[in-house]
């Protein structure tokens, strides 16, 4: 059938098709705000209010765990509250704190070696958590109860003695740059960042401008990458309230509430106490601020203060970074990743660029790591000299540190053994191998916390063994583990292995010995919960918490991780979720929804490894597509999306096809099996996966339906890269071209529906990319819809909005694809 032939045949189809329940919208026209919001049917609702698991942390002593109870989303009336948007960050005006909408409702203990729980008196009512933390001696535990109704910032702690809490300060914390609060090593005090007395009212505007607000290149500056970033400073009205409430007083809280201030209030972005708890290690940021990039790329002064707040030593002044070199391996110049060496007094370890942070300029050493010992006097000493980018450092003693190393170009990873109290000792090796590689990925060092509340590597009695935890990807699926490493001789003894029918993760080891671990287990029909596990014996764990399953009545979904090939050869997985009762065979196929997020790889067989595993629990979110197998769909989630470009091949140079293809073998597959109609199968996907929806609609014609949430569209107007596209746009015109489905606008024939939330905060996906689209769209005569949620960030948080947003799936879905058999169906039809 030829374009006008078919073209008449939608348009016909579109005239005698059903009426969707919202259809009644004019086209073009924007009532539906006025009608309100809407609602989903009663199985997709559910999901919306089924409870939520706790939140879990462990003491010092790894003998108490404290849980803290996540409530149900909050409404629409919540996310509305007064929010700025100034430098990148979100800040709650009326606490002094960086946005969020979920606090912590309540808040007790369990013992480890009992079981039993422990509940806590004396918490405030309502209870409101905003963050909670141990002191190192375990005596107490500090949270943050912010209420933005009532304007509340407040510092509590609970005695672990007494099981009792209380109100520490009266004056409110600072949280736009942090947590606002961090325990000194003794335990004794905390070190807080407090809103300034005497502070007045915030800055107003007079509305009248004094002029226009000018921004100016400085000539021979060089190429510069610079990302799209939402909420930038736009005048210096903004920089004054930037500045009023970034502005904090830093001080020393006792146990008994008296609390020292230390200098005067400044714009702190990060206060650490040294471990001996001596020095404070503090970031401030300073003018000149910038309309073009966020608070993290403005000037800062990195100093070392006494515990009086005096300034004992400038570490660096680091100048204003719009932009850096072309290349994701770019780095700034000058101090980077600084922090306290954890295992030494009062020692600070960094990382200092050597190839002026250009990862076009031919470097042998790209990164020094270098120290510096109080009273820093001295001159700094490296420590290592390494041939990619620092990646961080895991400190054990003054033998025995370790030293992360990683280059993006090639994802090739390094770990390296140094003795930071010899550093004239060259490192030594110890792992070498690809980011993309799951299957080798030995683990992470085991850590613990030491009595001044540092995290230090966990040392086995030899002195030379180490402790890895690993999520042992296999092409069986992850199977998480346990090893005891002997650094010296590179032998490995695997302590632990998670065993089917379960998935079992250890999460931390409870002795210095490796003998007991604090593990979560689940299984497809039981939620994650947490055990105590004897690695040495074969008999069960113990259960610690007995958190029930959330959606009883979706036990009976069943799941298979599936393995196919692409035409091109690449090994691709899946998740296939089917309903409740559904029988293929019995019942035949089903219309289908398909979900995933394409992924960039420079191996086709790094690409072909699997991922997950099919022994995790059958986790049904309000989320994700897995919800539509309420209504009796079937879903494929997270199908492999490959983009590979080998050796010196850039992946994104074949996104097209490949996407294509792995699509392609995707509805092959659960074709075959019987799970999918071939003409009643849709795609969705959310940020870069709606991107892919998108495409798929422009250069395929596999889909029938098409849900793309918070995407982009058009790449032009995001030059400087994106997801893991390095070049820019003047460097790789044809491929941003090429990629961008705005461009292909006229091809979109099957029908697309659009989720954006008005106030979206993620670099890139400017609302007005959907808007962009959907006009588009909507010129050239094809099907869409758009719907703008209000007050919504990147990710959806009102209640409202999310039951709206499975109202507009569902309702597209049954239009586009058609309604799934319904279980009641499925239950007649057994009878």
């Amino acid at each position: 059938m030829d374009f006008k032939l078919r073209h008449l045949a939608l348009v016909a189809l579109l005239l005698v098709a059903p009426p969707l329940a919202f259809a009644q919208d004019a086209p073009g026209a924007a009532s539906s705000a006025a009608r309100g919001y809407i609602t989903p049917p009663a199985p997709l609702q559910a999901l919306v209010d089924a409870p939520r698991p706790p939140a879990l942390s462990i003491s010092p002593h790894r003998d108490l765990l404290a849980l803290t109870q996540m409530p149900s989303l909050p409404g629409i009336d919540v996310v509305a509250q007064p929010e700025l948007k100034l430098a990148g960050v979100r800040i709650h005006p009326r606490t002094f704190a960086q946005s969020r909408f979920s606090f912590g409702t309540d808040l007790w203990l369990i013992d480890v070696a009992s079981g039993k729980e422990i509940r806590l008196q004396g918490l405030p009512s309502p209870l409101s958590i905003a963050s909670s933390s141990w002191s190192p001696d375990q005596r107490y535990l500090a949270f943050n109860q912010e209420d933005a109704a009532q304007g509340r910032n407040e510092l509590w702690v609970v005695e672990i003695a007494t099981h009792t809490a209380r109100r520490l300060t009266t004056l409110p914390l600072n949280t736009v740059a942090g947590r606002g609060y961090r325990w000194m090593p003794d335990g004794k005090q905390l070190l807080v960042q407090v809103q300034p007395q005497g502070q007045g009212a915030a800055p107003v505007s007079r509305g009248i401008p004094t002029g226009p607000n000018t921004q100016q290149t400085q000539a021979g500056g060089g190429v510069k990458s610079i990302r799209t970033y939402p909420d930038l400073l736009r005048n210096e009205d903004d920089a004054r309230l930037f500045e009023y409430y970034l502005r904090s007083q830093t001080a020393l809280v006792d146990l008994d509430g008296k609390l020292t201030p230390l200098g005067a209030p400044a714009l702190t972005l990060s206060l650490t106490p040294s471990p001996d708890g001596r020095y404070l290690l503090r970031e401030r940021v300073e003018r000149p601020f910038s309309y073009l990039v966020p608070l993290d790329s403005f000037p800062r002064s990195i100093e070392v203060l006494d515990r009086e707040g005096n300034v004992v030593k400038e570490i660096a002044s680091l100048p204003l970074v719009e932009g850096l070199p072309t290349g994701n391996d770019a780095v700034t110049t000058g101090v980077r990743d600084i922090q306290w060496r954890a295992d030494a007094p009062a020692t600070l370890v960094w990382a200092q660029a050597q190839d002026g942070g250009d990862p076009a300029r031919q470097s042998e050493v790209r990164d020094e790591v270098r120290m510096l010992a109080a009273p820093f006097a001295q001159a700094p000493v490296t420590l290592a000299r390494l041939g990619g980018r620092y990646a961080g450092a895991q400190w054990g003693n003054g033998e025995l540190a370790l030293i992360d190393e990683f280059w993006w170009k090639t994802r090739k990873v390094k770990e390296w053994r140094v003795a930071p109290d010899h550093p004239e000792q060259a490192p030594t090796l110890v792992h070498e191998g690809s980011s993309e590689d799951r299957y080798g990925d030995p683990g992470k060092p085991a850590t613990m916390q030491d009595e001044r509340g540092q995290s230090r590597l966990m040392m086995a009695a030899d002195g030379q063994s180490i402790y890895r935890l690993g999520e042992g990807a296999s092409p069986e699926g992850d199977r998480p583990f346990v090893d005891k490493v002997n650094l010296a001789s590179g032998q490995s003894t695997r302590l632990f292995r998670s065993q089917a029918p379960y998935y079992e993760a250890p999460q931390v080891l409870l002795d210095n010995e490796g003998r007991r671990a604090l593990t979560s287990r689940e299984s497809p029909s039981e939620p994650t919960n947490f055990y105590v596990r004897d690695l040495a014996a074969a008999s069960a764990p113990r259960a610690l918490t007995h958190i029930p399953h959330p959606l009883p009545q979706l036990k009976g979904v069943q799941k298979e991780q599936i393995r196919y090939t692409r035409k091109d050869g690449v090994e691709l997985t899946a998740t296939l979720y089917l309903p409740p009762h559904y029988d293929p065979k019995r019942d035949g196929p089903r219309p289908m929804l398909m979900w995933a997020y394409p992924a960039e790889f420079k191996s086709a067989d790094a690409a072909g490894q699997v991922s997950d595993s099919p022994y995790r629990f059958n986790r049904i979110s309000y989320w994700g597509p897995q919800a539509f197998l309420t209504m009796g769909y079937t879903v494929l989630d997270n199908f492999s999306v490959p983009i590979v470009g080998e050796g010196s091949k850039e992946p994104n140079d074949t996104y097209i096809p490949q996407l294509i293809a792995s699509a392609e073998a995707a509805v092959d597959e659960v074709v075959r099996r019987g799970v999918a109609d071939r003409n009643r199968i849709a795609v969705g996907g959310h940020s870069y996966g709606a991107f892919m929806t998108a495409n798929l609609l422009a250069h395929s014609r596999l889909f029938k339906a098409g849900i793309a949430r918070s995407g982009a569209y058009n790449r032009t107007l995001t030059p400087f890269g994106f997801q893991s596209e390095e070049r820019n746009y003047w460097q790789a015109q044809d491929v941003y071209q090429a990629m961008s489905p705005f461009n292909y606008a006229d091809h979109i024939k099957d029908a697309l529906l659009m989720i954006h939330g008005e106030q979206d905060n993620n670099p890139g996906t400017f609302p007005i990319q959907s808007e962009r689209l959907y006009a588009a769209i909507k010129g050239l005569g094809g099907t869409a819809r758009l719907v703008m949620l209000p007050n919504e960030s990147h990710a959806y948080r009102a209640r409202e909005s999310i039951l709206q947003m499975l109202a507009e799936m569902n309702l597209w879905l049954e239009r586009y694809v058609g309604k799934a058999q319904p279980e009641a169906a499925d239950a007649k039809k057994r009878g």
